[in-house]
């Protein structure tokens, strides 16, 4: 099949062709014999109930500095698209709450993936809390007494944005909790959300596993490990990424939430995992599978499109 290809993500011009998963993604599509319409979060809109976008036709190729070509401007009406890749990066903030909603309008008869519906409901940080038993200590709150008193029953803590991506604002607090007051008002004038509090995890010096999902079932994982004298393990932020191997502990965690991530079609998906604990599902924009292509040979972008041409 031919298949028309929407692609809402963050400028292209800028991104890194060997690790951006966004890229590997729209190429597989592209190989595959399908047209690509690339356009911004920005772009698009709605007009009587008719959704659109303007944006370009995009051809890609893996040479660097010369990786992408467009067409001339032009308006598509996004029913008329066979699949919309969802792909632009958080903040998961009121312009991409209002993107979902607009998407909702042409999904399924336009299949949009990662379902925007489902995106929307199941915030990286918020979904694991329905798995309280994978998890570490969780706490969600906008109040300073709170905090403290959750800091006072488990020691050392990580305090980051509730609705935060790629390591920015994530700190680390012993358990004397110094600098806790100042980060509070830092964090309140910074956003109007709650801020998210877990116990930490000391396994996490030896790195925080990604472990990719493609239609609820476990394709591979790879180990980032935070850079010297550094928490947080992002490859944003300097995160090492390294080969490693799925542990039994990691296959129990995606046989528990595998089935709601296919059932609400959430085809790509990469968790967090740090030692034995669960710490993040994220949905909205994953990233890494580049990287698990590199160290294991697995080419997620194709299971991720044979998954797409399965349920079309």
């Amino acid at each position: 099949m031919s298949l028309t290809v929407g692609v809402q993500m963050d400028p292209i011009d800028s991104i890194d062709i060997n690790a951006d998963s966004t890229f590997a993604m729209a190429l597989e599509a592209q190989n595959r014999g399908h047209s690509l319409f690339y356009y911004l979060p920005a772009d698009l809109g709605m007009r009587d109930a008719r959704v659109f976008a303007h944006g370009h036709a995009l051809t890609l190729a893996r040479k660097k500095g010369a990786h992408f070509e467009i067409g001339p401007r032009e308006t598509r009406d996004l029913a008329d698209l066979d699949v919309i890749l969802l792909r632009q990066d958080p903040p998961f903030d009121m312009g991409y709450i209002t993107s979902t909603h607009l998407l909702d309008r042409v999904h399924p008869d336009t299949l949009v993936v990662n379902n925007p519906n489902w995106v929307r409901n199941y915030p990286e940080k918020i979904l694991v809390t329905d798995y309280t038993d994978l998890t570490p200590p969780t706490l969600i709150t906008r109040n300073l007494d709170d905090i403290r008193a959750f800091g006072q029953e488990h020691g050392d803590m990580i305090l980051k944005p509730l609705y935060g991506n790629g390591g920015a604002g994530v700190f680390k607090l012993d358990k004397g909790l110094r600098n806790l007051t100042s980060l509070h008002e830092l964090f309140v004038q910074m956003m109007p959300e709650p801020f998210i509090a877990q116990a930490f995890l000391p396994d996490v010096s030896a790195g925080d596993k990604r472990v990719i999902l493609v239609d609820g079932e476990p394709v591979g994982a790879i180990n980032r490990v935070p850079a010297e004298g550094e928490t947080r393990s992002n490859m944003h932020v300097g995160g090492r990424p390294e080969k490693v191997a799925l542990t039994e502990r990691d296959r129990e965690i995606c046989a528990r939430i595998g089935p709601l991530l296919r059932e609400k079609g959430q085809i790509f998906v990469g968790i967090d995992v740090i030692g034995d604990y669960l710490t993040e599902i994220n949905v909205t924009s994953p990233t890494g599978i580049q990287e698990l292509s590199r160290f294991d040979d697995i080419d997620v972008a194709a299971l991720i499109w044979d998954a797409i041409e399965g349920r079309l």
